[in-house]
């Protein structure tokens, strides 16, 4: 099931019509219908609320907790299998490789520490060989502690020193970029996590430069900063016009909601074109880097965060 689009140029009307049809597409209307749910009446705002409602309820399994804290359902196996099977035909499985063969930068959403090393590997596979960048590399993530199992894990991988995720993101950048000491560095601690941010700078050789960027949250009184967050304080830090393509790279379960949440607060506001693709296991510069299991409660959630982020999306769009 293809995604809301997200080339430049893509009018409100069509962004609409493509939160429509995934909204509308059967592989979700059978899981809805698999758990119990009606579908819900009347236009697609009030689907989609219909729809974050229901899924709060059936399927939120974090309930405010970060995403290892989720519990993991137990499933019969014929709910096992529509639930993998909708996920990959909802665009959570499958990796897709970049539709272009240029685009005016190349952004890495940061997340727990095994994500940071994977995605920041990927990109640099992809600005070597696949796509071609004439802004930057923006890696972008926050000032969020990491946890201990995410320490532990950077450790059995050989980093140390790194207590944030943007740390963890900026040890990623020097191994995957081959890069030491930034070219510039900027930022402006605070009194709490949530109200810092950092900007870190290098300039690999024959690559384009290499932007480490932690944001601040919108929110800092109630939570982190989030992908919405680290979006915006990028294209606030950098000359993005109207037209620009720009490709993402996080992992397959999550494009679809943050694909939609860059179409939000960058496509719409800004205009650019946004191509969002997630990281290849089978590429050898990650094969041997940490990775989850992805379980039917992981995908669920997952499936609940892209009708969130289609919400979100639809309500910035212009009545049709």
């Amino acid at each position: 099931m293809a995604l809301p689009a997200g080339a430049a140029g893509t009018t409100d009307g069509e962004l609409a019509a493509g939160v429509r049809a995934w909204v509308d597409s059967p592989p979700l209307r059978a899981l809805v219908r698999h758990f119990g749910g009606d579908w819900p009446a009347g236009d697609l705002p009030a689907v989609l609320s219909g729809l974050d409602d229901f899924s709060a309820r059936h399927w939120d399994f974090r309930e405010g907790r970060e995403r290892p804290e989720a519990r993991e359902p137990a499933f019969d196996p014929a709910t096992v299998r529509l639930v993998l099977d909708a996920a990959a035909a909802l665009g959570l499985v499958r990796p897709v490789p970049p539709a272009l063969p240029r685009y005016a930068h190349l952004l890495v959403l940061g997340g727990l520490a095994h994500a940071c090393l994977r995605r920041t590997a990927y990109a640099a596979h992809l600005a070597r060989t696949v796509a071609g960048i004439s802004g930057e590399v923006a890696v972008l993530g926050s000032c969020r502690v990491l946890s201990p199992a995410e320490s532990r894990m950077l450790a059995d991988a050989g980093i140390t020193d790194c207590s944030t995720e943007v740390d963890a993101l900026d040890a990623a950048v020097r191994a995957a970029f081959g890069v030491t000491t930034p070219s510039e560095e900027r930022g402006e601690p605070a009194d709490h996590p949530h109200r810092a941010w950092s900007s870190r700078t290098y300039r690999p050789a024959g690559l384009p430069p290499v932007r480490v960027l932690a944001a601040p949250s919108s929110e800092p009184d109630r939570r982190r900063a989030h992908t919405a967050d680290t979006q915006r304080f990028w294209a606030e830090h950098v000359r993005l016009r109207a037209g620009d393509p720009v490709l993402m790279v996080t992992a397959p379960i999550y494009v679809p909601f943050q694909h939609c949440d860059a179409l939000r607060t960058l496509a719409v506001p800004y205009r650019c074109g946004i191509d969002t693709v997630g990281v290849d296991p089978a590429l050898a510069a990650v094969a041997g880097l940490p990775e989850p299991t992805l379980t039917p409660g992981r995908y669920l959630q997952e499936i609940r965060s892209a009708i969130r982020s289609m919400r979100a999306l639809h309500a910035v769009l212009p009545p049709s």
